[in-house]
């Protein structure tokens, strides 16, 4: 190509021409050496350019003498012009426009100039450009302004910017409006089934009504053809009920009145007396007394009042108790589930100090069991032991399941844990909350009916009528009270109807009512066969005799008794222990327990030694070291000191060097996390015969919350648009495109914005809910359903986020390349630092994940464009997502150079290292980091999550 470019002699010849007065214009020039009468080769056509010979030397800096150039004529190359009369070619100015021509048929004419082939040459086709010219075939709206190198389309960018702001204040105004309709519509859904369930409910208890009159005229009947067969005396039968149908008005009951009266008053004629004389007339007093009741009491009277109450009831009635009205009262028994411990000890594998200790007995179904202590008993412990959740702690003892030795998780789908904090989630209503529970808790074959059922029986049981449609709340925004939320929290683990219930001081914080209320909702499910246990702390003493069992722990996690409620004070009273006039019993037995009280001077027994008598008084064996620290005046049976099979350690206070301290703590940690990896890859055979809902199914009940959370968050998603828009802006107006590097520098600085702001609003997917997974998970829920349902929501940011920045970054710095190229870089990258979020928002805390994301796209994009890196950042900058992203946008605009362009684009990318055919390459790469980021993330997910 070299060979054909015109010297300086050439284009100084063309100039001269073209400014010369004595010419028409550029494409009428002077003969020259080799464009002449006597030579007139195919490069001297326009668009058509020749090559200098083989052995010719060509100085393109000679302006005097003209080579001569006749061999290898061919088309005049993209980016360059090739004058009639001219053999050689001339680069075009920047900004110009020299395109290849094409034969238009119908014309003859190569378009888009004005030349035509020349005749009787079929050989010789359309070449390049004759001429130069400016930019004319500009987009509609836009300018083309002189001296620049790009089209001004700032009137599509204002188009753009119209139309998000109008989007972005439709979300942030009209959000609620969105969920308040919604709201509106599922409560004409609720009324109407209400309705038809008043109907059902009423024509059963017409049918029922109608059997019972029917088997009572039919026994009347049978009592009259008795009387008459056997000849007794004659007496009235009992007046039928009267079958209920609709209401009915004030003047139909006083009709109904009027007309007994006048029936008794004037009999008929026809009747026929008691005794079957048909001239007497006369009743009996006893008869007529019945006949004319007192005005006050009359039966007409009593039935008007009924009706008028039910009119009443039916009128107040809630969709809870319609459902109750029509659902079938009868008691269902579930699934047993008898828990029964022996010497069960827990011990810090890091402090080798016991937190629960020697504890023997049961809980058994049907009954509710309440576990009372002082702080520091254990009494969480204790439950979690029974749960299962033991990271970090060596146990000891046995645990049986239904007399069996099994695995407390293989019947994790039937076993319900309440919390002592309130895990809910606050921006769902109550309704919404339990529903999730229920769907994806409850049996797989349950049918829909039977679902609402359960339900609504847990809203009315939790006396959670009036908020059902109200957000929970978190602690920025007010939702419903703390007693309200503290009933959603344990009403989630009743819609999932488990055999084994445990919950940590679900009355914490409730008045004496709420907990009642609470209680007998407990004890409904107790009726089932419900084994339910919970910790309690210092209750009332109307709430400590609704309990049927006591587990009362001493500090150390020792037992003080185990047994029933009804005999706690008879076992107290045997070792001198009254409780006064006027004090709670386990509020007096707590404070002796704490030490606070001493009890009379005439019994030896104390806080110290209230856990040894109560092993002595069941046989069971008594570790050495509470032996040795015996209370004088308490003998022990010898049997007493064998068969210990409880693991005697240290209190853990021994002196120990900083180094041996600081290796504990390590090896600790370590053993803690590989319990808890071990938890969560460790799967137990299932023996709950529950067949939950699959993951796929679970998906889409994940994805239906997580878009209403989404809804409800719009004000926020609106905000975290909004500063995407302003830094688009800023940087679209401050890094303006450059053609020496290809726009590297103001893409560099998008990729920084982009990847912090989009990591940062990306965090709170995973960070915000954690405690809510935990809990989720450590039921049996699908970890797998619940991220890919978030990741699925998160794809309308990584959709939507691009197209906000590029509306004012593109428009403002017009690049060469086109909006969709910028748009799907900006959409892999977004893809790609989502991912990253995702994982620093699992494996680090909220504060340090923020840290994170702000320090990894400045530090990575600075590795990513050194300029002379050295060949360790050259190999880590290979695994840096800011240089793929930076090429793909590099090679995006260079794609759109040509002519005489080709020569700096090349140049441009030789000095970054980038190849003009990868742009391919370079989003598959940044697709490719953010799939690997997911699975990282997914890993963390469910390994390193803890069990709550």
């Amino acid at each position: 190509m070299m060979r054909r470019i015109c010297t300086a002699a050439e284009m100084k010849f063309y100039f001269d021409t073209m400014f010369s007065s004595s010419v028409k214009g550029p494409n009428y020039l002077k003969p020259n050496l080799n464009c002449n009468l006597t030579t007139w080769v195919p490069g001297c056509e326009p668009g058509w350019a020749c090559s200098v010979g083989g052995t010719q030397q060509v100085d393109l800096q000679n302006s005097h003498d003209i080579p001569a150039r006749t061999s290898s004529c061919q088309t005049c190359c993209d980016g360059f012009f090739c004058p009639q009369g001219l053999t050689c070619m001339i680069p075009c100015p920047l900004g110009s426009y020299c395109p290849q021509a094409t034969l238009n048929k119908a014309t003859g004419v190569c378009e888009p100039y004005n030349y035509q082939p020349p005749p009787g040459q079929p050989n010789h086709t359309c070449g390049g450009a004759n001429q130069w010219t400016d930019i004319a075939s500009c987009f509609k709206l836009t300018t083309c302004d002189a001296k620049t190198t790009t089209q001004n389309i700032h009137a599509y960018g204002v188009m753009v910017i119209v139309a998000l702001i109008t989007v972005l204040l439709m979300i942030y105004n009209c959000s609620d409006q969105v969920l308040a309709i919604r709201e509106r519509r599922l409560a004409k859904s609720r009324e109407a089934a209400a309705k038809s369930a008043h109907e059902t409910a009423k024509a059963r208890q017409r049918w029922k009504s109608a059997k019972g009159a029917a088997a009572k005229r039919a026994g009347g009947l049978q009592a009259q053809l008795s009387q008459t067969f056997s000849r007794k005396k004659y007496s009235a039968p009992a007046e039928l009920p009267m079958i209920p149908n609709e209401a009915k008005t004030d003047e139909d009951n006083d009709d109904e009145y009027v007309t007994a009266r006048s029936s008794v008053r004037h009999p008929s004629a026809s009747s026929t007396p008691p005794n079957g004389n048909r001239n007497e007339n006369s009743y009996a007093p006893s008869q007529l007394s019945a006949a004319y009741p007192s005005p006050s009491f009359t039966p007409e009277i009593g039935k008007k009042k009924r009706e008028r109450a039910m009119q009443q009831q039916n009128k107040d009635l809630t969709f809870s108790g319609v459902v109750a009205m029509a659902a079938n009262h009868e008691v269902k028994k579930r699934p047993l589930i008898e828990v029964a411990f022996k010497d069960l000890t827990l011990t810090l594998k890091t402090k080798k100090k016991h937190i629960l200790r020697c504890v023997t007995g049961k809980i058994k179904p049907g009954r509710i069991t309440s576990v009372m202590g002082p702080s520091g008993a254990g009494k969480t412990t204790f439950l979690s032991a029974l749960a299962g959740k033991t990271a970090g702690c060596k146990i000891s003892g046995m645990i049986l399941i239904n007399g069996k030795s099994q695995s407390i998780h293989s019947y994790k789908r039937i076993i319900g844990f309440v919390p002592q904090d309130d895990i809910v989630h606050g921006n769902l209503t109550v309704e919404e909350n339990l529903w999730f529970s229920a769907h994806c808790r409850l049996s797989a074959d349950l049918p829909k009916a039977e679902k609402v059922l359960i339900v609504e029986r847990a809203i009315e049981s939790l006396g959670l009528q009036a908020v059902r449609s109200s957000v929970v709340g978190t602690v920025e925004k007010r939702g419903i009270s703390g007693g309200q939320r503290k009933r959603v929290n344990v009403g989630l683990e009743m819609v999932m109807e488990p055999s084994l219930l445990l919950l940590d001081e679900p009355t914490s914080g409730l008045d004496s009512a709420s907990s009642q209320l609470l209680l007998r909702a407990l004890r409904r499910e107790a009726l089932e066969g419900v084994n339910i246990c919970m910790v309690v702390h210092q209750p009332s003493y109307t709430l400590f005799k609704m309990f049927d069992d006591l587990v009362l722990l001493a500090k150390g996690g020792l037992t003080v008794y185990h047994g029933s409620v009804a005999k706690v004070e008879g076992y107290f009273n045997g070792l001198g222990i009254k409780v006064p006039d006027r004090v709670n019993p386990p509020d007096h037995y707590i404070d002796i327990l704490e030490g606070i009280v001493t009890p009379s001077a005439s019994t030896v027994a104390n806080y110290m030694n209230l856990p040894l008598k109560w092993m002595m008084n069941n046989g069971y064996p008594i570790p050495p070291d509470m032996q040795e620290n015996n209370t004088p005046g308490i003998v022990m049976p010898p049997q007493m000191n064998r068969n210990v099979s409880v693991l005697q350690l240290g209190d853990g206070d021994e002196d120990q060097s900083f180094a041996e301290e600081l290796w504990q703590d390590v090896k600790g940690n370590v053993e803690l996390q590989r319990d808890k990896i071990r938890d969560h890859l460790w799967m137990p055979r299932d023996l709950s015969n529950r067949r939950t809902p699959g993951v796929w199914s679970q998906y889409r009940y994940y994805l239906g919350r997580v878009f209403k959370q989404r809804l409800r968050e719009a004000k926020m998603q609106a905000v975290d648009l909004l500063i995407l828009f302003l830094a688009g802006a800023c940087l679209g107006s401050l890094g303006k495109a450059n053609d020496k590097n290809l726009g590297a520098s103001g893409y560099s600085h998008t990729i920084i914005a982009v990847s912090l702001l989009c990591k940062i609003a990306a965090l709170r997917s995973f960070s915000l809910d954690r405690l809510q997974y935990w809990r989720e998970s450590a039921s049996g829920m699908s970890s797998l359903a619940y991220f890919l349902a978030k990741d699925t929501v998160d794809h309308f940011n990584t959709v939507i986020k691009p197209v906000v920045y590029l509306s004012m970054f593109y428009f403002f710095t017009n690049p060469r390349s086109t909006f969709a190229d910028n748009y799907i870089v900006l959409l892999c990258l977004v893809y790609c630092v989502t991912g990253m979020a995702y994982a620093l928002a699992i494996f680090f805390e909220a504060g340090p994940a923020q840290l994170w994301s702000v320090l990894l796209p400045v530090v990575l994009t600075l590795i990513a464009t050194q300029q002379r890196p050295s060949n360790i950042l050259k190999f880590i900058s290979n695994f840096c997502y800011p240089r793929w992203a930076l090429e793909a946008f590099v090679i995006a605009n260079a794609e759109r150079y040509d002519g005489v362009w080709l020569l700096t684009r090349c140049g441009a990318l030789m000095n970054s290292g980038y190849n003009v055919h990868d742009w391919l390459l370079c989003i598959y790469i940044l697709l490719f980091f953010g799939v690997v980021c997911r699975i990282v993330a997914f890993f963390g997910l469910v390994t390193l999550g803890r069990r709550r």
